[in-house]
C-alpha cells in the first residue's frame, strides 16, 4: 500500500510529469515507511504545490521490482539502510536526481556511482541535540537486557493466559556487563550499567584504559570480556574488520548463564553460530534487534529461536529521531529544488 499527498491508495501512483530532461524532481518516493508515519513527522506541505509524494510502507526486496517502482521518480527518500542502492540499481534509474538518506551516512548506497550518474545524495539528522541519535538504541539495549534477565515476555504471556509466576530472574546488581565497542552509544550503555551496580568491562580495537575509566569501565581483551561477563552487548560499526567479530569461540566463552545483546548490525555476530548456541543451550539467551536479512522472512529460523527477545530493528526508531529525520529530509528536497542542496554526502 502507498500514500500520496492526500490519501492512502493501492497500486502504483504516477508522480509529477517526468518527460523533460532527467525528469521532474517533484515526483518524490519515500521508502520503507513501515509504521506509516513519514507524513506525520515531515512538513511535506512546505514543498512546492505540484510536488507529489508517494509513500511505500512495505519493503521492496527484489532489485528488479525496486527499479520498476522507482523509475519515474526524480527524488527518493530512503530510511537508513533498509533498501540498498548499489550501482546496478542506480544505473537503471535515469530520472533520479536526488537521493536522501536518513542519517549522515549510508553503507548500502554506492556513493561513487550516484555521483557518476549525476545523483546528489543528501543526509539528515545532524541537527539533533547531543546524544539524541544514540540514546534510543542505548535505551532499547537496556530494554532487551531487562526483558531477558527478568523473563518479562514469558511472564507477560503467562499472566495473559491465566497463569502466574514461573521463572526466577537474574540479578544485574553485582554482575558484570561487557561492552563491545565503547563509542558514544556504548558509553551510554556502560553508564547505565554502573547505575545498576554492575562492574563494566569494555573492549574495542583502540580502546585505552583512560578512555574506559571515563565511563567507569575497565579495558580488557576480547577473550576476557566474553569469559567474565554476565551480559555482553555489541556496539561496534559493521565493516569488513567487524563482520563475524562474534563467533563460536566468543559464544563458548560467554557460556550457558550469560546473555548476548546485539542492537548494532546483524552480520557482526555469526548468526548461524548464535542460533546453534541458543538451540543447544550453550548460552543463556540473546536479545536481538538486528539481522543478516531485514525484514525477516516469514520462515526465518530466528522466529523460532529459544531463549530470545527479538525486536524488528527498533534501535533508532523513536519520535525524536524520526522527527529530525523527516523534517530534514523535506528540507533536503526543498533546498535541492531551490538550487542550494544541503548535507551533501557525495560531493566531489
Amino acid at each position: 500500500m502507498r500514500a500520496d499527498s492526500t490519501s492512502v491508495r493501492g497500486g502504483s501512483s504516477t508522480p509529477a510529469d517526468s518527460t523533460s530532461g532527467r525528469g521532474s524532481p517533484l515526483g518524490i518516493a519515500v521508502l520503507d515507511d513501515y509504521q506509516n508515519v513519514a507524513r506525520e513527522f515531515g512538513d511535506w506541505h512546505t514543498l512546492p504545490p505540484d510536488a507529489e509524494v508517494t509513500v511505500f510502507d512495505e519493503h521492496i526486496a527484489d532489485p528488479e521490482e525496486l527499479v520498476r517502482e522507482l523509475e519515474p521518480f526524480g527524488v527518493v527518500v530512503a530510511m537508513r539502510e533498509r533498501t540498498p542502492f548499489p550501482a546496478a540499481v542506480l544505473r537503471q534509474l535515469p530520472n533520479l536526481e536526488l537521493l536522501v538518506t536518513t542519517g549522515m551516512g549510508n553503507a548500502v548506497i554506492d556513493m561513487a556511482t550516484a555521483a557518476e550518474q549525476g545523483v546528489t545524495v543528501c543526509g539528515t539528522g545532524n541537527g539533533m541535540r547531543e546524544g539524541a541519535e544514540w540514546a534510543p538504541t542505548a535505551e532499547l539495549t537496556w530494554g532487551l537486557i531487562l526483558a531477558l534477565a527478568r523473563r518479562i515476555p514469558e511472564e507477560d504471556r503467562s499472566v495473559r493466559e491465566g497463569g502466574w509466576q514461573h521463572t526466577v530472574g537474574k540479578d544485574l546488581l553485582g554482575g558484570t556487563l561487557g561492552v563491545l565497542g565503547l563509542g558514544r552509544l556504548g558509553s551510554q550503555v556502560a553508564t547505565v550499567g554502573r547505575a545498576f551496580g554492575m562492574e563494566v568491562l569494555a573492549h574495542s580495537e583502540n580502546l585505552t584504559e583512560e578512555r574506559a575509566r571515563q565511563v567507569g569501565a575497565r579495558a580488557v581483551g576480547k577473550r576476557e570480556l566474553f569469559a567474565e561477563s554476565d551480559v555482553v552487548t555489541v556496539h561496534v560499526k559493521l565493516s569488513e574488520r567487524t563482520r563475524g567479530l562474534v563467533g563460536r569461540a566468543e559464544l563458548d566463552l560467554l557460556g550457558p548463564n550469560s546473555y548476548l545483546i546485539n542492537t548494532s548490525r546483524g552480520p557482526i555476530v555469526d548468526e548461524r553460530e548464535l542460533l546453534s548456541a541458543l538451540h543447544e543451550g550453550r548460552i543463556g539467551g540473546a536479545g536481538v534487534d538486528v539481522y543478516e536479512r531485514e525484514p525477516l522472512p516469514a520462515d526465518d529460523p530466528w522466529r523460532g529461536a529459544p531463549r530470545t527477545v527479538l525486536t524488528p530493528h527498533l534501535g533508532y526508531v523513536s519520535e525524536t529521531v524520526y522527527r529530525a529525520f523527516f523534517t530534514e529530509a523535506v528540507e533536503d528536497v526543498r533546498q535541492y529544488l531551490a538550487g542550494a542542496p544541503v548535507r551533501v554526502l557525495n560531493a566531489s
